[in-house]
């Protein structure tokens, strides 16, 4: 296969997946989040392209329409595009507060931060080499940077925020000409610092995501895999109502996509039609369970969509990232993500 641009993917209902995929055992430790390396050097270079190639076979053999590297090549979706940065000492470590939820210790920023060569453009060209399907790329967006570091420099986060914005766009800009139709931008802090998103959050999303002409998109999620993550969800209530705040300001941004948490979140679903005209990659696949979803449940989940957002514009996806799953587990969501798309998309179109 050659990395032509030839668009695959269905015009309805395409499918994607939000963010990681279980990485084979030879290479990391499975079912665990930010799992080690197993190998180093060159063998390691080898090992994550290798991975990269299954995830994408997988992917494909599966129904997906939209592909990933199902972030075969990261360790961490915030601090492996860190490392590739000047400014930041990973040796030098504070104990800060992440997303106001649990403690962590984090590199500082100890000067300019600054991107001295493309961190994935390698990568993504490796994607798009594998296949002639869109393929979909996803950084961290800026407000999640600031609030995985400890910041001893700027003494600002909208500062450092607005840098790494800037970081962002650069790298964004290199991953369009490889060839990346979605750029994807992960930005769990949406859900927290509501004052924050509306100050400047949504300034640095757009300056990340400024010039460019393949499509982005924004992700809110609410965390997994951690139990901090967990008990934070068990005291939302009964109705997760976090999307109203930045929603609406979304709705009036340039980013072309969002993507949120539905299935056996408590997000209420007509929460969608704050962002009416915008894409919705609507997560029709709990992540926080090995339950496997039947097709009819992900056709359901998406009937529902609809009623809020119009057919053309609804992308259906996992909720977030599979990486602490066993491997079949993932992949048998998968088939059930598409299953259950392929249903609704009859429905839509009559065939």
């Amino acid at each position: 296969m050659t990395g032509g641009h030839s668009a695959t993917a269905p015009t309805l209902l395409p499918t994607a997946i939000v963010g990681s995929l279980p990485k084979p055992s030879w290479l990391a430790e499975p079912e665990k989040l930010w799992s080690p390396w197993k190998l180093e050097g060159d063998a390691l270079r080898e090992g994550k392209r290798d991975a990269l190639r299954i995830a994408v076979q997988e992917q494909s053999n599966r129904g997906i329409d939209i592909l990933s590297d199902g972030e075969q090549s990261r360790q961490h979706f915030v601090t492996t595009f860190i490392e590739h940065l000047s400014g930041v000492d990973f040796e030098r470590r504070e104990t800060v507060r992440i997303r106001n939820r649990y403690d962590a210790s984090v590199p500082t920023v100890v000067g300019s931060v600054s991107r001295e060569q493309p961190v994935f453009v390698d990568d993504a060209r490796f994607l798009r080499a594998s296949t002639d399907r869109p393929i979909k790329w996803t950084l961290p967006g800026p407000m999640t940077m600031v609030d995985t570091l400890y910041d001893a420099h700027y003494r600002s986060r909208e500062e450092l925020a607005m840098e790494f914005a800037t970081i962002l766009n650069q790298e964004a800009r290199e991953l369009e000409a490889a060839g990346v139709d979605i750029i994807q931008f992960d930005e769990p802090s949406f859900n927290v610092f509501f004052d924050e998103v509306k100050d400047w959050g949504i300034a640095a999303l757009e300056r990340a995501a400024e010039g460019l002409r393949a499509e982005t998109a924004v992700h809110i999620c609410y965390g997994y895999g951690i139990k901090a993550n967990t008990d934070w969800k068990a005291t939302l209530g009964s109705q997760w109502r976090q999307y109203e705040e930045s929603f609406p300001l979304l709705q009036s941004s340039s980013i072309d996509i969002v993507s949120l948490e539905s299935h056996h979140s408590h997000v209420p679903m007509d929460l969608i039609e704050l962002v009416r005209g915008k894409k919705v990659m609507l997560g029709a696949i709990d992540v926080a369970s090995e339950t496997i979803e039947s097709p009819e449940e992900v056709a359901d989940t998406l009937r529902t969509a609809l009623q809020f957002v119009d057919a053309d514009k609804l992308v259906p996806s996992t909720n977030c990232g599979m990486a602490p799953f066993p491997r079949d587990v993932a992949l048998a969501k998968l088939s059930a993500l598409s299953a259950g798309t392929r249903i609704v998309r009859e429905e839509v179109t009559g065939e």
